[in-house]
């Protein structure tokens, strides 16, 4: 192997609810490849876990694993118990579990973190925090960081720690009203281009709600289509607005972020650019996501552990 050749160092698996994504990583976390598959905890290939660990490598070199997201809960390959708050990704190391596959791959798995003030916990998350600070490291004095999803999370960080955090059911909630309550009906299984009009609409409608909250406004959805004022295939993005400004507008009602700090966003490009959109009807400052931090979370945490060997002294070049 030349000097010019990138070294794999490193296997690193995203494994979620409905899909896993592996990264062979090499030196300072650069990704060489990245592989996607549906294979998550609820959609596992015959053979479960294993098959889907030995197919989403198949062909890559034998090197330490590092996984993070529900693979370690309570439903996955197996459960590693939370770190509770405030929290450094040296607890998170010294918390680390592992389970080793049939086919002889020690799998190492990342505690989620544990608020035990709110009754709070995150699993997958606390890996994309530790890869954004290590990606800008300004944020890790002091920041406030929303990481949108299914269950989003508002995490407060200090001196490199996560010290609070807090989720919004919003992503779960959106779907189950756009496709099993009657705010849906008449609607197709899939969305049409996103209408920003209609989204700002209902973030517009969230933020106009006062005590009432946009609960109150939710009907609104199915009368504005009655009414004649609001398309029938706007409704997604009307109601998506209306949850997403209810998230935004309920965070600043409890002080978790306030107009004049930027908020940090992390995760789905897609997905962060619309909490954007909304966050200006409440003139909030949202920074766009950075790119790769939960694969530099996944290398930060493995180095932190000593997981990678050094390179061979001698005939090798490349030594880290």
């Amino acid at each position: 192997m030349n000097e010019s050749t990138p070294r794999p160092r490193l296997i690193g698996l995203d494994w979620g609810t409905t899909g896993l994504r592996a990264y062979l990583m090499g030196e300072g976390g650069r990704v060489l490849e990245s592989r996607e598959r549906p294979w998550g905890i609820q959609h596992l290939p015959v053979g479960g876990f294993d098959a889907a660990l030995d197919g989403i490598v198949a062909d890559w070199p034998d090197l330490p694993v590092l996984a993070s997201g529900m693979v370690g809960s309570r439903g996955g390959w197996r459960e590693v118990p939370y770190v509770e708050l405030p929290a450094t990704i040296d607890a998170v190391v010294v918390a680390l579990g592992s389970v080793d596959s049939v086919s002889g791959r020690r799998v190492h798995l990342v505690p989620g973190l544990r608020n035990t003030v709110v009754a709070d916990v995150m699993r997958g998350e606390e890996t994309e925090i530790f890869g954004a600070l290590a990606l800008q490291p300004v944020l890790a004095g002091r920041s406030a960081l929303l990481l949108p999803g299914t269950h989003s999370k508002w995490v407060n960080v200090l001196h490199g720690r996560v010290v609070d955090f807090a989720t919004a059911m919003t992503g779960e909630l959106y779907t189950a009203l756009r496709h099993h309550s009657i705010l849906g009906a008449g609607l197709g299984e899939d969305d049409t281009p996103f209408d920003q009009d209609a989204f700002l609409r209902g973030a517009q409608s969230a933020r106009d709600s006062g005590a009432a909250g946009a609960l109150s406004r939710l009907f609104s959805s199915r009368v504005l289509v009655l009414t004649g004022e609001l398309a029938l295939p706007a409704v997604p993005d009307y109601l998506s607005g209306l949850l997403i400004g209810e998230e935004l507008r309920s965070a600043i009602a409890a002080g978790r972020v306030n107009t004049s700090t930027p908020l940090q966003l992390i995760g789905n490009p897609a997905l962060c650019r619309r909490y954007a959109v909304a966050a200006s009807c409440f003139e909030l400052g949202m920074a766009l996501p950075p790119r790769g931090a939960a694969a530099l979370g996944l290398w930060q945490i493995a180095r932190a552990a000593g997981l990678m060997p050094p390179y061979p002294e001698s005939g090798q070049a490349g030594k880290s």
